[in-house]
């Protein structure tokens, strides 16, 4: 897929999020910093890509917000052209409970970020996908949902309805151009995680058969790939990135 517009990354002040933009924008594409609060690591990635020889901007906006959204990539279109490529990365706090203990609000807080943010994104940006002819949009998994991890059921409740937002709508855009894939990670330390040595992370390493723990680069490569021209050819899919952890 010729790069045509833009690539608007949500979350993408720190994390995983900056790391997906970084290697978009050494791909070649103008990227859209999206930040919530964190303006200054929001600047600080741009100003990377643009010292780098890339074009970036840092754009704040709440995700779950539907006049925000509208804004945010009306904002990054008139600033970096028309939103071609949206990775839905952004994601809110994941506390651990029992399910007893879970209650419905637990649950529509995931699905803020998980089910109404994409489909605030996709309402936004498709007009300008549509007048590209082509465009890709990737959501940011979680192998959780394959783990079935105990005390984690809204989130991993939202990500399954991730998964089934996606896979309809790979079916409905295909007649645009249009792609629409999941990048599930596993556990891939990044800041939040704070300094791990190699005792903290031995018992997952067991289980991973590429005997390692993954490393943000990891996932924003499979990211790069489903945004190029080279997934041309690939929608409807979930492509986990955890080293085999997850093989059955």
């Amino acid at each position: 897929m010729p790069i045509l517009g833009s690539a608007l990354v949500t979350g993408a002040s720190r994390g995983l999020g900056a790391h997906i933009a970084r290697r978009l924008a050494a791909d070649g594409w103008p990227v859209a910093i999206n930040y919530r609060s964190d303006a200054a690591g929001a600047e600080r990635i741009a100003s990377e890509i643009l010292a780098a020889g890339g074009q970036a901007a840092a754009l704040r906006a709440d995700i779950t917000d539907e006049a925000g959204v509208r804004d945010l990539v009306a904002e990054a279109s008139d600033r970096l052209g028309p939103v071609q490529a949206v990775v839905a990365n952004a994601t809110g706090p994941q506390p651990s409970a029992p399910a007893e203990l879970v209650s419905w609000r637990d649950h529509l807080d995931q699905l803020e970020f998980f089910v109404k943010s994409p489909t605030l994104l996709l309402a936004a940006a498709l007009p300008g996908m549509r007048s590209l002819g082509t465009g890709r949009f990737v959501h940011i998994g979680s192998d959780s949902f394959e783990r079935a991890i105990p005390g984690a059921s809204a989130y991993n409740a939202a990500k399954g309805a991730q998964i089934g937002l996606a896979r309809t709508w790979a079916r409905e855009l295909g007649v645009h151009g249009v792609t629409v894939n999941v990048v599930a990670p596993g556990w891939i330390p990044v800041e939040r995680h704070g300094p791990l040595s190699p005792d903290d992370t031995r018992e997952y390493v067991a289980d991973v058969p590429l005997g390692r723990i993954g490393t943000p680069q990891d996932v924003a490569d499979v990211v790069a790939f489903v945004c190029s021209d080279a997934a041309r050819f690939v929608t409807g899919e979930r492509i986990t990135v955890n080293g085999g952890h997850t093989i059955d």
